[in-house]
C-alpha cells in the first residue's frame, strides 16, 4: 500500500470499531462493495471499485470528510455535532442503525427533577461542546452568569459513575437500551438530541471528479436502507374484493395486477414496510385474499 495505489480512488471512511463498526460492513456488503483488509491495517482497496476504505475512528470522521481529507464517511450524527463541523459537512443519508439518544441524567435519588433545577450545578460528559451549548443557552435563559453558570466537565468514559462518585450533580451521555443508566441509579430529566448513524460527504469536495461515483454508492446504500424497511407481498384475490384488498397495499406508487388463467381472479403484488407486514397479511385475509406470500428484499433502487 502507498499513496500512489490511492489516486483516483474515492476515499470513503468507515468506522474501525464501535457501535457502528459491524452495522458498516454488512452495508457494504450490500452495496456491493468488495474487500479484502489485512490484519491491523487502515487502510483497503475495493476490487471491484475505484474506492479505497479508510478505517478511522467515528470521532475523526467528520473532520476528515470536512476538510476533505476524505470523500464520503459513516459517523453518528451527535459525533459530527460534537466536533462541530455541522456547516461542513453534507448529511447524505441516515442510515437507520445507532440510534441513541443523548441525555440528561441524575440520580433517582437526587432533589433535581428537571434541567432547570440542574443548572448551575456539575455536569460531567464526554459531549462536551453539545452539553456545554444546550447548557450555555438554558443559562441565558435563566440569567446565569460567571460563577452562577453550570460547571461542564469533561471525562472520557463511565461517565455513569461520577454522580455515585461525588464528581457530578447529572450527567449528559448517550442512552440506547437505558440498561446502564437504570444500573448506575440513574434517570433521564431531557433529551438534549437523538442520533443515527448518518452517510456524510464534504461541503466543498476537493475531487469533484469522484461526484459520479460518490453518487453511485450513495443510491446503492439507499436502495440497501430501503430494502431493510420494505417486503414485498403477494396474493391471490377475486375481482369482487380486487379494490379492498388493493387499499390494503397500495404500494410506494401503485399495486402491481396481473390476471391469472381463472376467470376473474387477479394476482397483486406490493411493497409495504417490514414493521407492518403481519398485519397487512392478517387484513388481506379478512378481505378475501388468498395464498399470501411475503418476500425480503436483498436490495432495491426506490
Amino acid at each position: 500500500m502507498n499513496a500512489d495505489s490511492l489516486n483516483g480512488r474515492l476515499l470513503f471512511a468507515i468506522p474501525k470499531k464501535g457501535r457502528l463498526h459491524e452495522k458498516c460492513l454488512t452495508l457494504l456488503a450490500g452495496a456491493d462493495i468488495q474487500f479484502r483488509r489485512a490484519n491491523r491495517l487502515d487502510v483497503c482497496l475495493a476490487t471491484n471499485q475505484p474506492i479505497a476504505l479508510v478505517f478511522l475512528p467515528a470521532s475523526d470522521i467528520p473532520s476528515f470528510v470536512g476538510k476533505g481529507n476524505v470523500d464520503l464517511g459513516i459517523t453518528g450524527h451527535d459525533v459530527i455535532l460534537e466536533a462541530a463541523m455541522e456547516d461542513y459537512v453534507k448529511e447524505e443519508l441516515r442510515l437507520g442503525f445507532g440510534k441513541c439518544a443523548l441525555q440528561v441524567q441524575v440520580p433517582e435519588a437526587s432533589d433535581i427533577k428537571t434541567v432547570e433545577d440542574l443548572a448551575g450545578k456539575r455536569v460531567v460528559t464526554s459531549f462536551e461542546t453539545v452539553a456545554g451549548k444546550y447548557f450555555d443557552e438554558l443559562d441565558t435563559r435563566l440569567g446565569f452568569a460567571g460563577d452562577k453558570k453550570t460547571k461542564i466537565e469533561y471525562v472520557g468514559g463511565s461517565v455513569e459513575a461520577a454522580c455515585s462518585l461525588g464528581l457530578a450533580d447529572g450527567i449528559v451521555d448517550l442512552v440506547e437500551s437505558g440498561e446502564t443508566m437504570r444500573a448506575a441509579g440513574l434517570h433521564a430529566i431531557q433529551t438534549v438530541l437523538t442520533t443515527e448513524a448518518v452517510l456524510i460527504r464534504s461541503s466543498a469536495p476537493k475531487h469533484p471528479h469522484l461526484t459520479p461515483i460518490i453518487d453511485l454508492i450513495t443510491k446503492r446504500i439507499a436502495g440497501v436502507i430501503a430494502a431493510s424497511k420494505f417486503v414485498i407481498v403477494q396474493y391471490n384475490v377475486h375481482g369482487d374484493t380486487l379494490a379492498a384488498a388493493t387499499a390494503i397495499t397500495p404500494g410506494r406508487r401503485a399495486p402491481t395486477v396481473s390476471r391469472l388463467e381463472e376467470d376473474n381472479w387477479f394476482a397483486v403484488s406490493a411493497m409495504v414496510e417490514k414493521n407492518k407486514a403481519a398485519d397487512v397479511m392478517d387484513s388481506l385475509v379478512k378481505a378475501g385474499a388468498e395464498d399470501v406470500l411475503v418476500f425480503n428484499l436483498d436490495n432495491c433502487r426506490v
